[in-house]
């Protein structure tokens, strides 16, 4: 056995005796709590509301995404009742033109002077909607293909979507851009190769296979040939591949319609030219478009994800002027602002469809269908529309008769970007 080394011997050294008093840590770390709490309590009881959203908003919102998130998954959560809350830059995440959004959506690059619409989050009653985590949506959504089929609507939060995720700094690319007949673009596919993700948005208003002015501008809105025991063929062709569909058509079959089964007319919807006693409305055909587009993806028996989205209502022009039509600057308070019946009817017509899907498939089927309530949230939203910032610097030159607002879709970035919320929530959440 070697010789056991001592260590080496260090004289002990003299301690210098400190002048003044020393508070112990136990004592800082009590007396950091207790101003900590004194300025919450003054916060709390001595500011207005709209300075306590400011503060605790980030800290809120930090503590909501990691235990939604990080922890155990996001909780059940009612996100179609709330308010919109005031939270400083919560939807400043990307750069609209960067990720090339619609022009006519691009409300900064348009020269819109007031960015307030941006300072709002959705604040359901009895939780809280965390913020879109482009990381935590592209894991849940790995090797997937993401599509979002329906009207102009559809295209808003397609285009909010593809925007939060590249925003994030997340490689892709776009690997399809369609003009389409119209000349607008019908089919547009964006890729996440990190991931192997594939998001994709299709162009069918009626969801099921139309023709008329779906296709072309140019003909009267009404002027819609539409095939109800068919999926619209742009979508239909690519339905095997999808495992997370979104679809949503409200507002197109308001605008009337000829509608056919099997080749034949069933019925139609304002064309006072025809027969007044085949006028079937727009429920009826609303209804048969969505169980053609759920029978279709339940039919391969792939397991999917289908996500039935209600109607995001527009708000009325205020006046006659393009400088004054979508005007407001700020959300509607609870209770300043009430749904049309009509809206009311449609966000019914598509939770009765979706339980319907669920009772045909059977318990266990391995079609996923789920409802994206958005109407309350997008119709308490008036400022946060394009209005006459669909057009680049509209006020900067003489107005033109031929110009118009939009008081429909949303700015990019904006509210919408809440629709995505809510969805990277159900796509996280377990299967009921």
């Amino acid at each position: 056995m070697g010789a056991h080394e001592q260590p080496p011997h260090h004289p002990h050294k003299q301690k210098t005796p400190r002048s003044g008093y020393s508070v112990p840590r136990p004592v800082c770390a009590w007396l950091a709590c207790g101003f900590v709490s004194l300025a919450l309590l003054h916060l709390l009881c001595c500011t207005p509301p709209g300075t306590q959203d400011a503060v605790l908003s980030p800290l809120l919102q930090y503590v909501d995404d990691t235990y939604n998130f990080v922890s155990s998954g996001p909780r059940s959560c009612n996100y179609s009742e709330g308010r919109w809350v005031y939270a400083p830059g919560h939807a400043r995440r990307y750069n609209g033109t960067e990720c090339d959004v619609k022009e006519s959506h691009d409300c900064l690059r348009n020269g819109r002077p007031d960015t307030g619409y941006l300072d709002w989050r959705w604040q359901p009653g009895g939780c809280r909607l965390p913020a879109f985590d482009a990381g935590a949506f592209l894991s849940a959504a790995r090797g997937k293909h993401v599509a979002l089929v329906g009207d102009s609507m559809v295209r808003n939060q397609a285009q909010s979507l593809a925007c939060l995720l590249a925003g994030a700094g997340f490689p892709h690319r776009v690997v399809y851009r369609d003009a389409g007949p119209r000349g607008k673009p019908d089919l547009w596919r964006w890729a996440f190769p990190t991931h192997g993700v594939t998001v994709s948005f299709y162009w069918a208003p009626f969801v099921a296979r139309a023709t008329g002015k779906a296709l072309n501008d140019t003909l009267p809105q009404s002027m819609n040939h539409v095939h109800l025991d068919a999926a619209d063929d742009l979508w239909g062709a690519d339905a095997d591949t999808m495992d997370v569909v979104v679809l949503g058509a409200g507002h197109w079959p308001l605008n009337g319609a000829i509608y056919y089964v099997n080749g034949e007319v069933i019925g139609h919807h304002v064309h006072d030219e025809l027969d007044p006693a085949m006028d079937i409305g727009y429920t009826r055909p609303m209804r048969m478009a969505y169980r053609t587009a759920l029978d279709r993806l339940s039919r391969s028996g792939r397991p999917r994800t289908v996500v039935l989205a209600t109607l995001s209502p527009g708000h009325r022009y205020e006046g006659d002027t393009l400088a004054t039509m979508c005007p407001r600057k700020t959300p509607y308070e609870e209770g300043e602002h009430e749904l049309r019946d009509l809206d009311r009817e449609l966000v019914g017509l598509v939770y009765e469809e979706a339980e319907a899907a669920r009772a045909r498939n059977g318990e266990g089927g391995a079609t996923r269908v789920e409802v994206l309530d958005v109407t309350k949230l997008a119709a308490m939203r008036p400022d946060g529309h394009p209005g006459a910032y669909m057009h680049r610097d509209p006020f900067a030159r003489e107005v033109q008769p031929w110009m118009a607002a939009d008081c429909v879709h949303f700015c990019l970035p904006g509210p919408v970007d809440t629709f995505n919320e809510i969805l990277q929530h159900i796509l996280m959440r377990k299967r009921r």
